[in-house]
């Protein structure tokens, strides 16, 4: 499914809020418990969600908001992982047949559980993923085509998060996203813009790949190198240029983590909070507490925390995967 990209108004966001409801939850805002002067850090726990990440809100949103008719012939869509599973739980109750095309560098626990929910997952390496991605093409698959990123209601879906923010914590001064393709910082910064207009948006990416941040400082979207890492739910080798005119409206600052920042803090979370995140998800934890998005009341968005056990045991015995 394609669409011309917007970010959601006020009215989208209630739309989506109600399409998720039953499903989706209002995630908690945790204080994170650290010393650090001059700033109070919470956790939006994200890998709360049924199916353990954010991708939830933005599945159910796009699948809810497509033809009906449309839908009977499939539902196709590149993920690595979260995002494919927020579609294949919502198309199984519709007895909707669904196709995920994976990386190869995706989490096995994650293409485990998109087998569990019945959806027929495609392997395939990395270029050729992204390949799909850009070009919305699979061959050997049909049915609609979602987008993970670059779908106005996948936006909308991730702009909830934006909402619940301001309605738990009003105070907040800036917000940390982790940075894979654009779509949720640009639906939390589109609720922030409109209601709050000096919180600071904050993307982070990994050392593995750092893409948002090579295109803010080129002025334009640059091809850049891509390492696979543990972190497999962020990075890829430049910005979508459907997704550029939204992220450089809606982030302040890009910020990058080593991937032994990400792995201390995702023991951190385990340890002190018993919060299991991804990655991804606990990249933000790392920015808030290396200090680059500075002082104040900093949300850190954990997005997910579908880790596989092979990675996780060694980080919680101090080492980097």
């Amino acid at each position: 499914m394609s669409s011309v990209l917007a970010l959601p108004s006020a009215a989208d966001v209630e739309i989506a809020r109600a399409n998720i409801a039953g499903v989706a939850c209002k995630t908690p805002l945790w204080r994170l418990d650290v010393d650090v002067p001059g700033t109070e850090i919470y956790l939006k726990l994200e890998n709360l969600q049924p199916l353990g990440s954010f991708k939830i809100r933005a599945a159910l949103n796009a699948i809810k908001t497509a033809d009906p008719e449309a839908l009977r012939a499939g539902v196709l869509a590149p993920s690595a992982g979260n995002f494919g599973q927020g579609l294949a739980w919502a198309a199984r109750s519709m007895g909707i047949p669904v196709t995920i095309v994976a990386p190869d560098t995706s989490a096995s626990t994650k293409i485990e559980a998109l087998q569990a929910l019945g959806a027929t997952v495609v392997r395939v390496p990395f270029d050729d993923w992204w390949r799909v991605l850009t070009t919305r093409r699979f061959d050997g698959a049909g049915g609609v085509f979602f987008h993970p990123v670059a779908e106005s209601a996948v936006i909308a879906g991730n702009a909830t998060i934006g909402a619940e923010i301001l309605e738990d914590l009003p105070t907040v001064d800036a917000v940390i996203a982790p940075f894979g393709g654009g779509g949720l910082i640009s639906g939390i910064g589109s609720v922030m813009r409109r209601a709050k207009s000096a919180v600071r948006m904050v993307a982070v990416e990994s050392e593995a790949s750092t893409p948002l941040a090579t295109a803010l400082a080129a002025g334009r979207p640059t091809t850049v190198e891509y390492r696979p890492s543990f972190v497999d739910g962020i990075g890829s080798t430049t910005v979508l240029d459907e997704m550029w005119p939204l992220v450089r409206q809606m982030v302040d600052q890009a910020t990058c983590v080593s991937l032994t920042e990400i792995a201390d803090a995702i023991r951190l979370l385990a340890l002190k909070h018993r919060v299991i995140a991804e990655g991804a998800g606990a990249a933000a934890v790392a920015a808030a507490l290396s200090g680059q998005a500075g002082t104040g009341v900093i949300v850190c968005v954990v997005s997910g925390g579908n880790i596989n056990a092979s990675k996780l045991g060694p980080i919680l015995n101090g080492e980097t995967p």
